[in-house]
């Protein structure tokens, strides 16, 4: 991302399409001379120096939506493809033409917009719910099954640790600015990296969520005699967590406002008020998690959360490998008939969906192993899982 002031450069998001017109129309003009490398530069150069460092990228995502931003983005990856595969001249053309449309779409609609105090709110709303939602339901979850399982007392590391990705957040977006202005793509691998990260930490945390639901905990619940089971390095991994959960989101927030900060001519206090009112909506969704949890029977709770988790770690496979294929680290070979999904992270191209398949496979089978596990555990009892445990 540019300072705030660096849009100012550009009258329009038209504007800004016309110069990387310019520049893919380059791509071209390189590419029939036989230089496939120097022609993806180009197409890089359009992607990173305006697609993403001008915040078109972001205000699409704001203003439109997610998916369409994914599949823009995506067509720069076809078109890279299409360079290095040394495609016929007129495929390659045709795969930039498209792209290019799809960005002068994006242009003027964006510039129809007449800014309005409504629909600033509205964007910075949107901002801050949909990028908080998935941290925010993840940290409540951890806490919540703490709370369960009689471990209230060790809920503070896992406020600690969402405290310091806050920090954590501020400072790799400081990080990310500085990087995007040397290597656009740094900021990708940085992003899908760490997603991957939150892959493992969040697949290992379901399943020894899961693992517990007819275990240790659940007994020893029905037994009235709750005590605490959680070793250090599973706090610590309930605590990394949330911190990757946070970390995640948080700096990407703080981009997008920039973005929207930066586009935001008249109604820059509407920004602050849809972040406040944001915040807002997000403390009450915690309450709620903190208040049904309380009042779920354990062991539905504990699978449940353990879904939940399965569920954001699947998503964080197919959002993290998305990064790091736009960071030109990963290929990218498209599916038919598949649109993108960026909600739920799902995208139309192999690289993303076959880790989702088979992370989705085996964690079918973990929870197949773990029914047949509770088959043979002697039963308990059913009758005291209430809810209303006290910590």
């Amino acid at each position: 991302m540019l300072p705030l002031t660096a849009f100012a450069a550009h009258e329009t998001w038209n504007d800004v399409v016309d110069e990387m017109e310019t520049i893919l129309d380059k791509s071209y003009e390189i590419y029939i001379s036989g230089d496939a490398e120097a022609a993806k530069e180009q197409v890089d150069a359009a992607y990173f120096g305006y697609y993403e460092k001008l915040g078109f990228e972001k205000t699409v995502m704001a203003h439109i939506s997610g998916d369409r931003a994914a599949e823009v983005e995506y067509q720069f990856s076809f078109a890279k493809k299409a360079i290095s595969a040394g495609k016929p001249e007129q495929e390659v053309r045709v795969s930039l033409d498209t792209l290019i449309n799809l960005l002068r779409e994006d242009a003027i609609r964006l510039d129809g917009k007449k800014e309005s105090s409504i629909g600033v709110l509205l964007a910075s709303l949107l901002i801050i719910t949909r990028e908080g939602f998935e941290a925010i339901i993840i940290v409540g979850a951890i806490i919540a099954y703490l709370i369960k399982s009689g471990n209230k007392h060790k809920t503070g590391a896992i406020y600690w640790g969402s405290l310091i990705a806050l920090g954590a957040s501020v400072l790799m977006a400081i990080i990310l600015n500085r990087l995007s202005g040397l290597s656009g793509a740094n900021q990708e691998i940085i992003e899908g990296v760490t997603m991957l990260v939150a892959v493992v930490v969040l697949f290992y945390v379901s399943n020894w969520m899961v693992s517990k639901a007819e275990a240790a905990a659940w007994t020893n619940y029905i037994a009235g005699k709750v005590q605490s089971s959680l070793t250090k390095g599973s706090l610590f991994s309930l605590a990394f967590a949330a911190f990757l959960a946070v970390f995640r989101e948080g700096a990407e927030t703080i981009l997008f406002y920039q973005a929207l900060l930066a586009n935001t001519k008249t109604y820059i206090n509407m920004v602050w008020l849809g972040l406040g009112i944001g915040c807002v909506l997000l403390v009450v969704i915690y309450i709620l998690i903190r208040v049904l949890s309380i009042k779920l029977p354990l062991k539905p709770f504990f699978l449940g959360t353990s879904i939940l988790l399965f569920v954001m770690a699947i998503s964080f496979t197919g959002s993290g490998i998305k990064e790091l294929q736009e960071g030109n680290v990963i290929g990218v070979t498209s599916v038919p008939g598949i649109s993108s999904v960026d909600l739920l992270g799902i995208y139309p191209t192999w690289e993303t969906l076959i880790p989702q398949i088979f992370l989705l496979i085996l964690t079918v089978g973990t929870f197949i192993i773990q029914m047949r596990k509770w088959r043979k555990a002697p039963m308990g009892g059913t009758t005291a899982g209430t809810g209303n445990n006290k910590a």
